[in-house]
């Protein structure tokens, strides 16, 4: 594919490029007036006639099927007007040019939103909720997104009021629930992968792949979530690659001791290392109702939210609290991955493969940090409340 060449129809218009495009290169392209982006995968080739030996291009050719068939039965199942898809930027066009597969999407005009953790409660709560419906209607029909993160989600400002909505993009890498591709073909990001996935992919044989289901997507909606709301990811050890690697070694992950005690609770159900434990994205849409729970709680005076050294106040391991101390902690401020790690996986049930810890409720007043008695005039300072006011969106409400 190269600037001003014609596939099947569409004349590319901007030089490709693969930055943030995986085994794949891309572009923009024009077809009939219309603007499209276009997407060239690197792999699988279809063979030639001629090309190696009849029992090669017989493997290459099952391979070929196999991505053919995934990506159709994808987008039977996800069309582009299809009811309540409207934060969804789906394919238009799939089809081979030679011996390469091409896949177009409509392109999609977005503004630049840097830095979401400063927009106020009620605009986060739109960005979020826009974001949690778009994944509720995939887990609807049984189509797990696969890799989703921040890269993969385009923000664009919607109205008069100048909210900013979500819309996801790429689905090259979904799967329907249960169902995924083998562990040297599944694609998606480590940073936000779910500790199942990373598991999978590690080669722990006690992970089947009707294990990898949409509760993955439920833990990087819960990552994002938190980046969204604070401007990085949860924390924890040095020591490991990911989110999902630290809870897999039932580490901790550390939240924002900023946040809203009903949000923490629902990322802490999130971020739970056993599939079962996560809540349903229609749980978290139903959560995101009233805009205060996207707000920040700056501690008062003579108060604290952070937890005790050792105590499992801002914990997230295996669906409950963690009662173990911290080391050496830190928080992901660019969103970039890391490098994977390669230690070795915690042990599974051999009923599933994940092992469900059951919550400890730990959350006594033992560990609840105490409020000081005493009183401070603060005079005629007054403090902003976020609106409350604001209707809560549908899936019906969420198109464009």
């Amino acid at each position: 594919m190269k600037q001003g060449e014609v596939v099947s129809g569409y004349r590319v218009t901007t030089q490709p490029t693969n930055a943030g495009g995986g085994k794949c290169m891309w572009a923009f392209a024009v077809r009939d007036g219309e603007e499209y982006f276009i997407k060239q995968f690197l792999a699988p080739k279809r063979p030639r006639p001629d090309a190696g030996s009849e029992r090669s291009r017989q493997l290459r050719m099952r391979l070929c099927q196999d991505f053919e068939e995934r990506h159709r039965s994808i987008m039977e199942r996800l069309r582009p007007d299809m009811h309540g898809g409207g934060h969804l930027v789906l394919a238009t066009d799939f089809f081979v040019h030679g011996t390469t597969y091409y896949k177009v999407t409509a392109r999609i005009d977005t503004s630049t939103l840097e830095k979401p953790q400063l927009l106020d409660p009620r605009h986060k709560t739109v960005l979020l909720k826009t974001l949690a419906v778009s994944v509720n209607l995939l887990h609807g029909i049984g189509v797990v997104h696969g890799d989703l993160k921040p890269a993969n989600v385009l923000v664009q400002k919607y109205g008069g009021n100048a909210f900013h909505i979500a819309k996801v993009i790429d689905f090259d890498d979904s799967y329907l629930s249960g169902s995924p591709p083998g562990r040297d073909d599944i694609a998606g990001d480590s940073l936000y992968g779910a500790p199942e996935w990373r598991r999978y992919v590690q080669g722990d044989e006690s992970v089947q792949p009707r294990q990898l289901t949409t509760a993955v997507d439920v833990f990087a909606l819960g990552l994002m979530t938190h980046h969204y709301l604070t401007g990085s990811l949860p924390q924890y050890d040095d020591r490991f690659g990911s989110p999902a690697d630290a809870v897999n070694a039932r580490d901790e992950l550390r939240l924002d001791p900023r946040l809203t005690d009903a949000m923490r609770n629902l990322l802490r159900a999130m971020l739970s290392r056993a599939p079962s434990s996560r809540p349903r994205a229609s749980t978290v849409v139903s959560a995101l109702k009233d805009p205060a729970v996207c707000g920040l709680q700056h501690p008062r005076p003579g108060t604290s939210r952070t937890a005790p050294s050792g105590s499992s106040h801002d914990s997230v391991e295996a669906g409950g609290l963690n009662g173990t101390s911290a080391s050496r902690l830190r928080g992901n401020l660019s969103g970039t991955s890391r490098r994977r790690a390669t230690g070795t996986n915690a042990s599974a049930t051999p009923e599933d493969g994940i092992e469900a810890v059951p919550r400890t409720g730990r959350e006594t007043s033992e560990t609840t940090p105490r409020v000081s008695r005493v009183r401070i005039n603060l005079g005629t300072r007054r403090y902003a409340v976020p609106r409350t006011d604001m209707p809560p969106i549908t899936s019906e409400e969420n198109t464009t």
